[in-house]
């Protein structure tokens, strides 16, 4: 018994490596083909889309956007935190990666579209206030303009105190904080992640 339960393991790491190998090859082959719109060339570890989903409220309301999931490395994270495939939207623009997700997740709804157009895409699919927003979108290969526009629409978007959260491998912000109405948090360097990358938080300042 203890064999075939050493077997089973060992097969399911054999599987997982096989699939996240695959996974390396699409985002790559994505890269190359679009280096602007993909921004990097390997899906985001589990140890830095575990700290993204960490920072979402697990127990909370609304729909939550995520942005750019890729190959779904962030989406299975933010799904392990808590939040229920229907309250989930998932916003990817390449059609070859839309169609791997919609066979992994089931109930979940991608959306095949364009995010920096944030508030044109949700329209017709959800409502807000939305309970929060995890960015995977390349943003330093975006002029500060459009950058600011859409940490703008995602705010006003989200309920008071929601989180927008995002990730870069940037010293910096992706938006400084003097840019306009909102905080950010800053998160540890995620060593275990190629490159490493660190996570921003941005919130509207709660008024009282």
């Amino acid at each position: 018994m203890r064999n075939l339960k050493t077997l089973a393991r060992q097969t399911g790491r054999a599987v997982e490596q096989k699939l996240r190998v695959k996974d390396e090859v699409r985002f790559l082959k994505n890269w190359i083909g679009s280096p602007l719109l993909t921004g990097a060339v390997a899906p985001s570890s589990p140890q830095l889309a575990a700290l993204m989903a960490s920072l979402l409220d697990g127990n909370g309301s609304g729909t939550v956007v995520e942005l750019g999931p890729g190959t779904g490395v962030v989406t299975s994270a933010i799904l392990a935190r808590g939040i229920a495939p229907g309250r989930l939207v998932s916003i990817e623009y390449s059609p070859d990666f839309c169609k791997l997700l919609r066979g992994r997740f089931p109930g979940v709804h991608i959306v095949q579209g364009d995010a920096y157009s944030l508030k044109t895409t949700l329209e017709p699919v959800c409502s807000s206030p939305l309970g929060g927003i995890v960015s995977s979108l390349p943003l330093f290969t975006r002029p500060p303009a459009e950058r600011l526009q859409l940490v703008n629409d995602a705010l006003d978007l989200l309920a008071p105190g929601a989180p927008f959260i995002q990730f870069s491998y940037a010293l910096v912000p992706p938006v400084p904080e003097d840019a306009g109405d909102f905080i950010i948090d800053r998160s540890s360097w995620v060593l275990k992640n190629l490159p490493p990358a660190r996570v921003w938080t941005y919130r509207r300042p709660v008024k009282v």
